[in-house]
């Protein structure tokens, strides 16, 4: 079973597409094919940690039941013990070496069990008794070290998934990052990465560039600020309040340094704006009266803090 986790999720190691020192007039297409193919590997190791992750509750499952099993067959051990004591007791009082009592003292009774001589010894005396004890020993021994052995190699995988979607997502942004400041434009072109519910509410609200701002809107074609995240995230099953204020309770704040896609950013002491966090110190919001749902930077105006809702 162990060994099955292994051969169930294949580790990509992606090759890593090395960005241009300096981004010269003409490369803008070759940044942007650079960017999309990054975005495609990350997509993978995405699916690839999806996976995994259900291997792992997989994994952590059969754990559960193999340490149970153990525990279950401990105690039966200790029953079985406390039977065949006697007679080891017995061979002791009239002065024989009997391979029972090392047994049943040994700190590593397997250790007994695998010397050749007491499993003779074993064999020759009381079937039942002594074939149900090493028995069950071996059993709770074979279930504790499947156990272990799983959980180790599904840690493996992870640190090696978690590793390659590290180096590709500093690729990724390195590569957007020269591209938008030779074209900020193309931010909205390019992929939204991430499979979590604030990147799918940010690839949804991405939809909406261009529709125009109204008063207390909130979809499906014209939107106020928050009109347009509650929107946005509600398509992705997360419930959030048509106000600001709201908004700004409904999550897990973070520090401007530590933002990603989809998170929530709000401006002014009074938290009366809110927008979307694009990437590259840019958001997707939806302005003020006579405008349209746009990318700009968030450096434009007072920056209140940021929000993770999903």
């Amino acid at each position: 079973m162990a060994a099955g986790v292994l051969a169930a999720v294949t580790v990509t190691v992606p090759t890593l597409s090395a960005a241009p020192a300096h981004a010269d007039p003409d490369d803008t297409k070759e940044l942007n094919s650079q960017a999309h193919k990054l975005a495609d590997q990350l997509e993978q190791l995405t699916e690839q940690y999806n996976g995994l992750k259900v291997k792992l509750q997989q994994s952590q499952r059969a754990a559960t039941v193999a340490t149970e099993n153990a525990e279950r067959q401990e105690k039966s051990l200790e029953g079985l013990r406390d039977k065949i004591g006697n007679l080891a007791a017995t061979s002791y009082m009239q002065g024989g070496t009997d391979p029972t009592l090392s047994f049943v003292a040994a700190q590593d009774p397997q250790a007994v069990l695998d010397q050749s001589a007491t499993l003779t010894y074993f064999a020759q005396r009381d079937g039942t008794k002594v074939a149900g004890l090493m028995q069950t020993m071996q059993a709770a021994q074979r279930a504790r070290r499947a156990a272990e052995e799983r959980a180790k190699q599904v840690k493996t995988l992870r640190g090696q998934l978690e590793s390659q979607r590290e180096k590709v997502t500093k690729t990724y942004e390195q590569v957007r990052g020269k591209l938008v400041k030779k074209d900020p434009t193309q931010l909205a072109k390019l992929p939204v990465v991430g499979s979590g519910k604030a990147a799918q509410a940010l690839r949804l609200a991405m939809t909406q560039i261009g529709r125009p701002y109204v008063w207390g809107a909130a979809g499906p074609t014209t939107f106020d600020c928050s009109g347009l995240i509650m929107w946005a995230y509600g398509k992705v099953g997360v419930s959030l309040p048509h106000y600001t204020g709201s908004q700004w309770n409904a999550g897990t704040h973070v520090s401007r340094d530590q933002m990603q896609p989809g998170d929530l950013v709000f401006f002014y002491s009074d938290l009366h704006h809110v927008g979307m966090y694009v990437g590259d110190g840019k958001m997707l919001h939806a302005p003020q009266t006579g405008d349209v749902v746009k990318i700009a930077p968030i450096g434009g105006r007072p920056f209140a803090g940021a929000v993770r809702v999903a």
